[in-house]
């Protein structure tokens, strides 16, 4: 018998679902049917789901919420694409909320059909609204304004590198970038206190014995040892690939975890990280139950805060607030040139 708290709660619009799938399919269903059509809308929405949960996360958002693409009359399809979501965030200096079509492609081309894409701006000028595309190109998030995907041969494509060039993430939803600096780490001492034998096979000796931990600290890219540190900066050596050193001294080892020269970390790639930290048994995050939470990561308070004093501490080299090549009007202030 499954113990209750391991058991998966169903995601809280659950009915929405099973509703979609009968009006799609008819109602003259078995219950296997439905419950295999259910399931496989609900994988389908992730890309969705994971998107809400990073602009939730990232602080900025003041609202996000899908919209709903049941379209009457039938006819309106040939006209109309409504986007994937609405959003507002506190960083436009507009009144008007943008819309968000949500797209996963790891290909280095985003490409879309000229009627899609067209259907997708009536919607748009249709409510007066900026439209936006949120591309997740293998790990990382892009969010861009439609009007630079540009027309090439029959589709209307954008490359990787020139939604690079003009993510909006950082500027509108609050993603940055850092870097952690060369030396800070995490490192762990051991003695050894028994050695239970020792086995020769093939001209290879193995040891078995027994160690203890006789002390474990940070350090920060001076080399400067920290023993109090903040649980929050701690969480950010999680988000970092640090590589292993083992040194050997007499009957002690010392395991180094330390960052190396190269190596940048986005905010909202660092999430996953964090998640993955936290709960290491799930192959991916079930974005779709973290939509309902208040706090997504528990082994963090205020990310943007620890960023700041572990800058301060000498663990965080760099910060990054990247802008776009182009800023959109609705990003602008009556200053902006």
């Amino acid at each position: 018998m499954v113990e209750e708290s391991k058991r998966k709660k169903a995601p809280h619009d659950l009915p929405r679902l099973i509703q979609e799938v009968l009006a799609q399919l008819g109602y003259d269903l078995d219950s296997d049917t439905v419950v295999e059509q259910v399931r496989r809308l609900d994988i389908g929405l992730p890309v969705e789901d994971e998107f809400s949960v990073v602009c939730a996360w990232l602080g900025k958002c003041l609202l996000l919420h899908k919209l709903d693409q049941q379209q009457v009359p039938v006819t309106s399809k040939q006209r109309f694409q409504v986007p994937d979501l609405l959003a507002k965030f506190s960083t436009q200096t507009d009144k008007s909320p943008v819309l968000i079509e949500v797209k996963s492609k790891k290909g280095n081309v985003l490409s879309f059909k000229p009627d899609y894409l067209e259907r997708l701006k009536r919607y748009a000028d249709l409510v007066s609204m900026p439209l936006l595309i949120a591309w997740k190109f293998h790990n990382i998030w892009l969010l861009f304004e439609a009007k630079h995907m540009k027309k090439f041969n029959k589709n209307f494509n954008i490359t990787f590198e020139t939604a690079m060039k003009e993510n909006l993430l950082g500027v509108l939803a609050g993603d940055i970038a850092y870097k952690i600096g060369e030396g800070a780490g995490l490192h762990f001492w051991l003695d050894q206190e028994e050695l239970l034998s020792i086995e020769n096979e093939k001209s290879k000796q193995t040891e078995l014995e027994i160690m203890k931990f006789e002390d474990v600290y940070f350090t920060n890219y001076e080399k400067m040892r920290i023993v109090d540190l903040e649980s929050d900066i701690k969480s950010l050596f999680a988000t970092w690939d640090l590589a292993e050193k083992i040194e050997q001294v007499n009957s002690r080892t010392y395991l180094h975890y330390v960052a190396e020269k190269e190596g940048i970390q986005f905010t909202h790639m660092a999430l996953v990280r964090l998640l993955s930290a936290e709960n290491p048994h799930e192959i991916r995050p079930h974005w779709r139950s973290l939509l309902n939470k208040e706090k997504v990561i528990s082994s963090v308070t205020d990310f943007s805060s620890a960023l700041n004093k572990a800058l301060d501490q000498k663990i965080v080299f760099s910060i990054f607030n990247i802008r776009p090549q182009n800023i959109p009007e609705f990003l602008k202030d009556d200053n902006s040139s």
